[in-house]
């Protein structure tokens, strides 16, 4: 704090804490003693009581720091020196990674395995120009303390990595655990690098008080050494992969790590590099500390020989120098001038011990000396040859692979990738909504809403002052409703998304891109599986399977074609082997429901000719039960096929007045459920 740290003993502390933590750090710098806080979040005991000291890792980042491996400036406040960067035996940026702001720019750099950054470096070493794409042969992607897996494509982490920005998904790991009578739950083992277990488990609860997992029962922490957090399904018949899904939507079990791979290249300009610029700045400044701590060595052996060769003097001419020292006032200069010594053999002469002056020494001279000239030949040829630098090198990175390597308990990898599970994204909607009954209320100006529970009795119901109730029918909060428009495009409607049974709703237009000018027809349940008749004002018609009429999106799906002043005007759910279509002129014509051809989309054909005006309603029935329709006052009346059989023909008659008692409205009175 004194020398190196302009901030105070907590900011100091804390980041010293989280270098310790191993599910913060991939690869620890510093080996504590003590409460170093966990993954709940629960902090680390005060300085006083914990211990701390250095990793192999930061060993390794330090390694050569006193042998002139990088330069040193002045500290913060001028009294000290402090080195500038560190030597960096380890791929320490992106092995752990990296997360801070500056002005005006910003770095998010996800921790990766150790072995695969060396490998990676290895394989540059030897080619040069190897491009991002490449190294990710080796390089699979991050690999996070806390483990999980990344759902991620190979393209998009390719194009992270080549650009060196993007982001990865990561997802909580999970198993199935089977209990008695066919009950499971869902035991998730690792979560997502940087999640508190205790906020997600806090925000599992809040969602569940708010109704928005109703797949999920319970969920509880059984964590101990390692990581257990039990999630109970509401029932055993629900889907575990549904179920998970719905938490990975809403809580941290998914989330999403940036990768801006911004750093300062030669130490100095900040620049977004991809990976494979990245390990080449590792490599050359590896070179670069190699070739400074090499020249520093040199020099040291160059002064030991020095001081060899005039110790080797000393001891030729011991008698001589015993009495040059005993007899001169100033021995140094006098040696010098005798045996022609530097200054510095005089002075190691001189310094000399007398228990020094065995018979051995000769020869431990002479055998360091020649020990010494050898390495300092191994260093010329170093300092001389760039090959033989980077084949130094080299051994440097792969000693650090061997150190953490996949077999090693820290340098295994954690994370594990794979494709994220493709779902039905309705199921996926409708497991984030609690399953309730409920009625749908649309009033006739078009204003919609929802009131819990299957209501009969509506009367007390209030509208707007010049509204009142047009239609209502039962649904639940998990259903989807089709709505049928008169420019002949079907609109889907969650009933989830409805506004509830407070004041007079909201229009429906508010929740679909319906022209100003259509209008709805019809607006039912979707159930799946149906088929329906659609038929225009002029008279044409086809039969449609439910399936093909839901949209995806606001715009709704074009299906019937009608061109103004035509409109779609009439749907009937096709429940029967006959047709009963009535016209505004009052003409009604039953015939075979074979002659409506089945189609995705289209005009249809002709049901019924029309001099004036043009259709009202249609119904399909069956034959064997009979047509029925309902008056203004909702009585029910029928006819059998027998009595029906002046009103029978081919699909385009003109048909014959309707049977005594038809309602004025022209209008049969069914109702899609």
């Amino acid at each position: 704090m004194g020398s190196f740290h302009p901030h105070g003993d907590q900011a100091i502390y804390e980041a010293m804490v989280r270098l310790a933590q191993d599910f913060s750090s991939r690869y620890p710098l510093v080996d504590g003693q003590g409460n170093f806080g966990n993954i709940d979040g629960d902090n680390a005991a005060a300085y006083r009581y914990t211990e701390a000291r250095m990793t192999d890792v930061a060993r390794l980042l330090l390694e050569g720091i006193d042998e002139d491996g990088v330069e040193f400036r002045a500290n913060y406040d001028g009294q000290s020196r402090e080195p500038v960067v560190l030597p960096g035996g380890f791929p320490n940026l992106l092995a752990n990674g990296a997360q801070g702001i500056a002005v005006g720019m910003a770095t998010a750099i996800p921790p990766h395995n150790a072995a695969e950054l060396c490998d990676a470096a290895l394989h540059l070493i030897e080619k040069p120009d190897a491009r991002s794409k490449a190294l990710l042969r080796w390089v699979k992607g991050p690999d996070f303390p806390t483990g999980g897996i990344i759902v991620d494509s190979k393209q998009a982490i390719a194009d992270a990595y080549t650009t060196g920005r993007g982001s990865f998904r990561v997802r909580a790991r999970w198993k199935q655990e089977e209990g008695a009578r066919g009950t499971w739950v869902i035991v998730v083992t690792e979560i997502p690098w940087l999640v508190q277990k205790s906020r997600l488990l806090e925000k599992i609860h809040e969602l569940l008080g708010e109704k928005k997992l109703p797949l999920v029962g319970d969920a509880r922490d059984e964590s101990a050494e390692d990581i257990r957090l039990v999630i109970e399904p509401k029932s055993r018949s629900v889907d575990p992969e549904l179920m998970m899904e719905s938490l990975f939507r809403l809580t941290d079990l998914e989330s999403r790590i940036s990768l801006n791979l911004n750093v300062l290249v030669k130490g100095r300009v900040p620049k977004v590099v991809g990976l494979a610029e990245a390990l080449r700045e590792w490599l050359d400044h590896l070179r670069d500390v190699l070739v400074r701590r090499s020249r520093y060595r040199k020099a040291q052996i160059e002064n030991r020989l020095e001081v060899l060769g005039g110790l080797l003097i000393a001891y030729l001419n011991i008698d001589k120098v015993i009495k040059i020292i005993r007899t001169e006032d100033e021995p140094k200069p006098v040696l010098m001038k005798t045996f022609r010594l530097t200054d510095v053999q005089a002075e190691a002469i001189l310094n000399m011990r007398l228990r020094s002056l065995r018979k051995l020494e000769e020869m431990e001279i002479r055998g360091e000396d020649r020990k010494l000239r050898g390495e300092l030949r191994g260093l010329n040829t170093l300092l001389g040859s760039e090959s033989e630098q980077w084949k130094k090198v080299g051994e440097q990175v792969g000693k650090v692979r061997d150190m953490f390597g996949p077999k090693t308990p820290l340098g295994r990898r954690r994370s594990s990738f794979a494709d994220a599970p493709e779902h039905d994204l309705a199921a996926i909607e409708e497991a984030f909504v609690e399953r309730e009954p409920v009625t749908v209320v649309v009033s006739e100006k078009g204003w919609i809403r929802t009131m819990k529970g299957n209501i009969e009795d509506l009367s007390s119901l209030s509208f707007k002052s010049d509204d009142k109730l047009g239609f209502a029918f039962f649904a639940e909060t998990t259903s989807k409703l089709l709505l049928f428009a008169t420019n002949g495009k079907f609109f889907t409607l969650d009933v989830a998304k409805l506004p509830g049974g407070r004041g007079h709703g909201e229009p429906i237009r508010m929740f679909i891109d319906l022209e100003q000018e259509a209008s709805p027809v019809a607006l039912f349940v979707n159930r799946g599986g149906r088929k329906f008749l659609i038929a225009s004002r002029e008279g044409q018609a086809f039969v449609v399977n439910e399936d093909d009429c839901v949209g995806t999106t606001r715009k709704g799906r074009q299906v019937l074609n009608v061109d103004a002043p035509n409109e779609a005007r009439a749907i009937a759910e096709v429940a029967g082997d006959m047709v009963a279509v009535i016209g505004e002129n009052r003409r009604m014509l039953i015939f075979p429901i074979d002659q409506v051809p089945e189609m995705t989309r289209g005009r249809g054909v002709r049901l019924q000719k029309y001099k004036d005006g043009g259709l009202s309603d249609v119904a399909v029935f069956a034959a064997a039960s009979g047509l029925s329709w309902k008056d203004a006052a909702g009585r029910e009346y029928g006819a059998t096929m027998k009595e029906l059989a002046e009103w029978q023909g081919t699909r385009a008659d003109a048909g014959r007045m309707p049977p005594k008692g038809f309602p004025k409205s022209n209008r049969f009175g069914r109702v899609i459920q």
